[in-house]
């Protein structure tokens, strides 16, 4: 079946269209799980450490090439639907271009910084350290490459060849798993080895999409000779931060959950939450992919002002979210022992504690998709402020809000009901932006985080001086807030 962004999409022609880069996110994400299970398996705790400890911060790097993939597509995809194919390939080409050297800038600093990286990560034993610094040398050697197969993913689906960017990220994957075996189990290179596995597949997985697209193709986009359009490129920045933000939060939420769970589990239920991570990726991918897959065709058809089929994916998209995020909510329930007991097998105890949380953790899947969706959703439209403040709320402000408040109340149930209370409140976030306008919206919104924080400091005054003092501006804005309030109120 041949598919393209002009067609009119049933749910057949919709999922086959956004099958292919559902299974490229899995792909991709299998990269730090492959790393992990043999390096805690063959080479020892420290390392496996230093990957846990440094990978997030490549990650934020390499989130560069999502921001530019979904803001970049969008422009190239509803320039298409306008119907100026020759100036989409241009812009194409000049994002490619202008990604690729931002990317060498950026490995340079990171591999000269390696260090003092390191060291700000919390890394105070020598070892470690020299672990974390090996790792991050040679991931910054690839992450130029790393940063263009993220980036291609999305260019791959305007291009209407979904299924060449599961092709590549595959190969990639391959190569990475292959060379994890061989350079770790039989040649001993320990850490080194899981990391120049991993660049290498990552070069694969940049430099296919890079042979592809400089060749004569049959798809709707190919490199060209271009101008810089500065304003251009500014969109293509606005439009794609809700994916930056959602990479850059994502670590900062992390480091408070393990806080949090430090005091109330100690090491079991900081344990318990990675192996609840690594799972929960798995998951996570079937609503990222969707929402990478579709959006160039809601940007397509935004382009061509067709307001008929926009409504049409609008509403195939939320019933095929809320069916995906029952069938996980119960497939979490039914798996949870056996998934946990891949990674934690180990200790009876820990493994009970890994499926509670999980369980819990799970309920999040009935709406976290929507939510996923939506941010995206509105990057497709071209509306990057919109999305950023829906993406910038749901993976930071929130989570912050309610990892800090509900282990107050619960306890270590609390922290696993976090995600799920966090979800609940971007999904009314999300919902308020389909019925008003963007100006009206953020100012609902506006209001709505204003309370909620303001609850957030009336609760925690009382509990520590330090949360008191981190949270002191929210009494200093109250003079500006209510005024936006009153704005709201009356709007």
């Amino acid at each position: 079946m041949n598919i393209q962004l002009s067609d009119h999409f049933t749910y057949k022609r919709l999922l086959r269209f956004v099958l292919p880069s559902i299974l490229m996110i899995m792909c991709t994400s299998v990269y730090s799980i492959v790393d992990g299970f043999f390096v805690s398996n063959f080479v020892g705790t420290t390392p496996f450490a230093a990957i846990n400890l440094t990978f997030p911060v490549l990650m934020a790097v390499a989130s560069i090439g999502f921001m530019a993939g979904t803001g970049g597509s969008a422009v190239v995809s509803k320039t298409m639907g306008e119907g100026n194919r020759e100036r989409a390939n241009e812009y194409f080409t000049m994002i490619i271009a202008a990604l690729f050297g931002g990317a060498v800038v950026l490995s340079v600093i990171g591999f000269i910084m390696a260090r003092p990286i390191t060291m700000a990560l919390g890394a105070t034993q020598e070892e470690l350290i020299r672990d974390c610094v090996l790792y991050i040398r040679i991931g910054f050697l690839s992450m130029p490459a790393f940063i263009l197969q993220f980036a291609f993913q999305s260019f791959f689906v305007a291009a209407q060849k979904p299924g060449l960017s599961l092709k590549a990220n595959v190969a990639a994957g391959i190569v990475n798993g292959i060379l994890d075996y061989v350079l770790i189990v039989i040649f001993h290179w320990g850490l080194a080895g899981a990391a120049i596995a991993t660049s290498a597949g990552q070069i694969v997985g940049g430099l296919i999409p890079v042979i592809y697209f400089m060749r004569k193709n049959d798809s709707l986009l190919q490199f060209k000779k271009f101008h810089m359009h500065m304003d251009v490129i500014g969109k293509v920045c606005i439009n794609g931060s809700s994916e930056m933000v959602t990479n850059l939060s994502s670590s900062i939420v992390n480091i408070l959950y393990n806080f949090q769970l430090m005091k109330l589990a100690g090491e079991d239920g900081i344990a318990a939450y990675g192996v609840i991570l690594y799972i929960n990726i798995i998951f996570m991918a079937i609503f990222m992919g969707y929402s990478i897959g579709s959006a160039p065709i809601v940007s397509y058809h935004y382009g061509a002002g067709n307001h008929t089929e926009l409504k049409n994916l609008f509403r195939k998209s939320l019933t095929f979210l809320m069916i995906s995020g029952v069938v996980l909510l119960a497939a979490s329930e039914v798996l949870a022992r056996p998934l946990s007991a891949i990674f934690v097998n180990y200790d009876t105890r820990l493994l009970e504690l890994t499926v509670h949380g999980f369980r819990i953790y799970s309920l999040a899947f009935l709406i976290m998709g929507i939510n996923v969706w939506g941010s995206s959703f509105f990057t497709a439209l071209n509306n990057g402020l919109v999305s950023a403040v829906i993406s910038f709320l749901r993976t930071l402000v929130f989570q912050i809000v309610v990892i800090s408040v509900l282990p107050l109340w619960f306890g270590v149930d609390g922290i696993w009901f976090s995600v799920v209370a966090a979800e609940g409140m971007a999904l009314f976030v999300t919902g308020i932006p389909f019925h008003e306008s963007p100006e009206v919206s953020l100012l609902r919104i506006a209001g709505a985080v204003y309370v909620t924080l303001h609850n957030t400091y009336d609760i925690l005054k009382e509990t520590d001086m330090a949360w008191r003092i981190g949270l002191r501006w929210f009494r200093r804005s109250d003079i500006t807030m209510n005024l936006s309030f009153q704005c709201i109120r009356t709007s």
